[in-house]
């Protein structure tokens, strides 16, 4: 057992750390301004110069297979960037990537939208979520019919992350009503739909900044060629995305919030009240170890998860527990940071205000509080996993 970095992944984290310490934070008052009137954190201009910078640094297609020119660092070293690059708010993401069950197409597909996407000429998103089927994803009403050559889908999908800005959708589809409602599971696929062949997306305004999208089909004809994977495989294709995204989310409450601990830490030290410091209050002493304590055990667990997936082995159960506790922590850090800060803590003159809006998300998408506590369970019950089976 190692429970330190290798130098190989020391050199990664500090490479990254530099990169968002020169690169990233230093635009956190435009991005704040930018975000205040109504417009992106980042435009795309500013976004392919600071994607290309990281180039630069050998940071693109961090999770590309090498064969389509990515670093592919694995999961493990995946980790450890979304850590560093969650240190701050600015909405930055690498180029040169793709989504995970991208890889599943065939060799045509791959010259039309995962090649181009890695180039960064197209740009997709993934649609499950439905108005009545969020986590209960065996409630999916969106259909797809057959018609000669073509599928004819109708429905609706909704908080779709990237949906008004993609080329083109991975969209799940129920192609077997039958055999769904038998297994709430089989009948349905995932289908490649480009904008242009008629699906049209409504932004939805939300507490934070992030900006979802409603997406609309009606009678929306597509090829039998733009199936992703199997016909009638779409469901496993969803689990293989959201679990990817269910580990992240940890990793991201990880990096979020040793950067709001580091800032209580140094305005507990500055801030003076009846002639002391406040970091000589025991109250904000507790409030400073309980967050040390929590990011530790959430930064192992989102380790522990990554590394496994490292390993070839099914790391579902690790991903849940991960994004369950390390969206949970990440929501009482910052809450914990707000009333060390006080007053000022709850202004908009500090991004404190900014991450208590968006880590509230966490604990909602990708699977739900309440869903991983039902997963976590069931796996225990029903013997899917033993007690201490993962050390």
């Amino acid at each position: 057992m190692h429970l330190r970095l290798t130098d190989e992944q020391r050199m990664v984290q500090q490479t990254i750390r530099k990169f968002v310490e020169n690169e990233l934070i230093p635009l956190e008052n435009e991005v704040l301004r930018n975000e205040r009137a109504g417009r992106p954190g980042l435009s795309a201009e500013k976004m392919e110069e600071l994607q290309l910078k990281a180039k630069e640094f050998g940071f693109w297609g961090i999770n590309t297979p090498e064969k389509y020119g990515g670093a592919d660092l694995g999961q493990t070293m995946m980790a450890l960037v979304f850590m560093e690059i969650s240190k701050t708010f600015v909405p930055f993401k690498f180029g040169g990537s793709a989504d995970n069950i991208l890889y599943y197409a065939n060799g045509e597909q791959k010259k039309k939208y995962l090649i181009p996407t890695i180039n960064g000429e197209k740009k997709s998103c993934f649609a499950m979520t439905e108005p009545g089927a969020g986590s209960d994803t065996r409630n999916i009403k969106m259909s797809a019919v057959k018609d000669g050559n073509e599928w004819v889908l109708n429905g609706e999908k909704t908080f779709i992350t990237g949906g008004n800005e993609a080329d083109f959708v991975m969209v799940i589809a129920i192609t077997d009503k039958e055999l769904h409602q038998k297994t709430g599971r089989e009948g349905v696929t995932c289908f490649i739909v480009d904008r242009d062949m008629g699906w049209k997306s409504e932004y939805i305004d939300t507490m934070g900044e992030w900006g979802p999208a409603s997406l609309v089909f009606d009678n929306v004809r597509v090829p039998e060629e733009n199936i992703l994977g199997e016909i009638h495989g779409g469901y496993k294709l969803g689990l293989e995305w959201i679990g990817f995204a269910r580990w992240v989310v940890g990793a991201r409450a990880v990096g979020m919030a040793e950067r709001l601990l580091q800032m209580a830490i140094d305005y507990s030290k500055e801030r003076v009240t009846f002639g002391r410091p406040i970091a000589d209050r025991q109250a904000i002493q507790w409030q400073i170890a309980d967050s040390a304590v929590e990011i530790e055990a959430a930064k192992w667990l989102v380790l522990n998860a990554a590394w496994t997936l490292d390993q070839g082995e099914d790391n579902r159960h690790l991903a849940s527990m991960a994004k369950l506790y390390g969206a949970n922590m990440g929501n009482r850090v910052v809450d914990r940071v707000l009333q060390i800060h006080g007053g000022m803590g709850y202004t908009r003159e500090l991004p404190i205000e900014r991450w208590y809006r968006e880590a509230r998300l966490w604990r909602i998408y990708d699977g739900t509080d309440e869903i991983q506590r039902m997963i976590i369970s069931r796996n225990l019950l029903k013997g899917h996993v033993k007690v201490g089976q993962f050390i």
